[in-house]
């Protein structure tokens, strides 16, 4: 089969587009004809090497984290899908490689696709819509009149969430650049922050949740918006010791993921806030509940453009830009 293929870690590395042998079967595995993958900035941040002590991928390998295709071969202990079935799913931590023609995934970490979505809008939900299911509903518990901050609320992990706390009653506020504003209002946004003309710790207060995805400097100002008992979730690091505990991490990474989040740490605890890393993962019953929820008209895709499967090394470079409004997908089939 075709895919590409990543030989070396580095920043300036391109995948390769080469030939690679067509996925083993696993009992419990789908075999999926891949239509449509999506791409995320973890992508970029696993081709920079910045996940090796967590991720430790050997080159070569297969890049890719979302996938939106057809079942076409199905593993012996497989009860929940068939051949024909048209899946989505996000694979899990060390079975990824989307980029390609062909994956086998672990059945549970699909679900069948949203009837009226096209593979390409389907292909970009899966990690954005389980991170948000998971910072939102499983972690912070979020209730109906709660209030909650979204970081970048035009990312991919942003236009999602916003309409997932929307759906949950939830007072939503989000930021986003000047060019952003109308969509990320379009997604239900109670409140808008320009982040280039007005400081949202500035402008904000009294929040029980704030979802980040920014660097450490908006991490430590999102502390100022939370009222006491508040919770601060962030999916861009640094790792916590539960974090490395619930992954199943040796003890010197947990060591050092203690001293990394340690500043953070006492800075919440100073405020009577919590703070807590979430990196995601696999889940395709929960996939299953959010298929509801889009059949159901509650949230939309939001893709902001598709790529020829031949113009991977491109779309990665759109992705790495921080331009992208929602995702960025590649059409394979």
């Amino acid at each position: 089969m075709k895919a590409f293929i990543l030989d070396r870690y580095g920043k300036t590395a391109a995948l390769r587009l080469g030939d690679a042998p067509e996925p083993k079967l696993q009992d419990d595995d789908i075999l999926v004809e891949v239509h449509a993958a999506a791409l995320n900035l973890l992508d970029v941040k696993i081709r920079n090497g910045e996940f090796k002590p967590i991720l430790p991928y050997r080159p070569p390998f297969i890049l890719g984290h979302d996938v939106a295709g057809k079942v076409v071969r199905v593993g012996a202990k497989v009860a929940a899908f068939k051949v024909g079935d048209e899946i989505y799913a996000r694979p899990r931590d060390g079975r990824i490689g989307t980029f390609a023609e062909f994956i086998a995934v672990n059945q549970a970490d699909a679900a069948l696709k949203p009837r009226a979505l096209s593979m390409e809008e389907a292909a970009s939900i899966p990690l954005v819509g389980l991170t948000a299911w998971q910072v939102l509903v499983e972690r912070a518990k979020l209730q109906k009149g709660q209030k909650v901050l979204i970081q970048a609320g035009s990312g991919g992990v942003g236009t999602f969430a916003i309409q997932l706390a929307k759906h949950l009653g939830a007072s939503v506020a989000a930021t986003t650049s000047t060019a952003n504003i109308e969509l990320v209002r379009s997604l239900g946004a109670d409140l808008v922050v320009d982040y280039k003309k007005d400081d949202f710790e500035k402008v904000l207060s009294g929040y029980d949740v704030v979802l980040n995805s920014l660097d450490s400097q908006t991490l430590e100002k999102s502390l100022d918006v939370l009222k006491p008992g508040g919770q601060l979730i962030s999916i861009s690091g640094p790792p916590d010791p539960q974090y490395g505990k619930a992954a199943g991490l040796n003890g010197i990474l947990r060591l050092v993921m203690a001293l990394l989040s340690r500043g953070i740490r006492k800075k919440a605890k100073a405020r009577q806030a919590s703070y807590a890393f979430l990196f995601m993962r696999a889940d395709g019953q929960q996939l299953g509940q959010i298929t509801t929820l889009i059949e159901a008209g509650a949230i939309r895709p939001v893709v902001d453009r598709v790529f020829p499967f031949e113009a991977l090394n491109e779309a990665m470079a759109y992705v790495e830009s921080g331009r992208a409004r929602g995702k960025v997908v590649i059409k394979v089939k």
